[in-house]
């Protein structure tokens, strides 16, 4: 629909990405703005909008279900949720890339019983909320989004079925024990501010260089 508005958090790409985002103007009410990492990305995007609702998406994200956002907003509204996430499906992957995947799936369910959490390639927020909870810390380089998402109420916070298509880009770059060891470390520091607070070359390109 062309009265959508999508933000596009661009980071000084070198793929094109700003020409294939302003090719859908026709179709979308589409703008670029001024990326970084992720956090401020994404809190410069959120600051623009002036919707009830905010949905974070990654680049490389894909809705499995049309009918998806939909009913995310429609769970949001009718129960008062502050954060709504889906479970992250690695189409094109190997079988050792779903795997990893359809683990951190259950993780997030199991989460329901201690802290829940989400992960940044899917997070529909309350827009008031977001700010409440003052947005994503800009100082965090990595996790900044299962760190904001610890912090909603267990009862104002929802895992909606139907998924998100990702790609294994993060498995291709780092390998797989080496992401799995990270995102186990992260679930043990939940409650160490420090620790997020870390540079852990989660943004790092191969041969050392951290990406902008």
């Amino acid at each position: 629909m062309s009265s959508t508005r999508v933000l596009v958090a661009d980071a000084n790409s070198t793929d094109g990405t700003p020409d294939v985002v302003m090719g859908f103007r026709g179709r979308l009410n589409v703008s670029l703005i001024r990326g970084g990492i992720p956090a401020m990305g994404r809190n410069q995007g959120a600051a623009q909008a002036d919707t009830p609702y905010i949905l974070f998406l990654d680049a490389d994200i894909e809705l499995a279900d049309r009918s998806l956002l939909r009913r995310c907003v429609e769970k949001a509204q009718r129960q008062g949720l502050h954060c709504v996430t889906t479970n992250i499906v690695c189409k094109d992957g190997t079988r050792v890339d779903k795997l990893f995947y359809g683990i951190l799936d259950c993780c997030q369910y199991l989460s329901y019983l201690h802290r829940p959490f989400a992960t940044g390639m899917f997070m529909l927020f309350d827009r008031a909320q977001f700010w409440e909870l003052g947005g994503f810390h800009e100082q965090i380089l990595f996790a900044e989004d299962y760190r904001l998402s610890q912090q909603v109420e267990r009862k104002r916070f929802a895992v909606v079925g139907g998924g998100v298509y990702t790609t294994n880009r993060r498995f291709k770059r780092m390998g797989h024990l080496p992401v799995g060891w990270l995102f186990l470390k992260t679930a043990m520091n939940y409650w160490n501010d420090e620790y997020f607070l870390r540079d852990h070359k989660y943004w790092a390109e191969p041969g050392g260089a951290t990406r902008a």
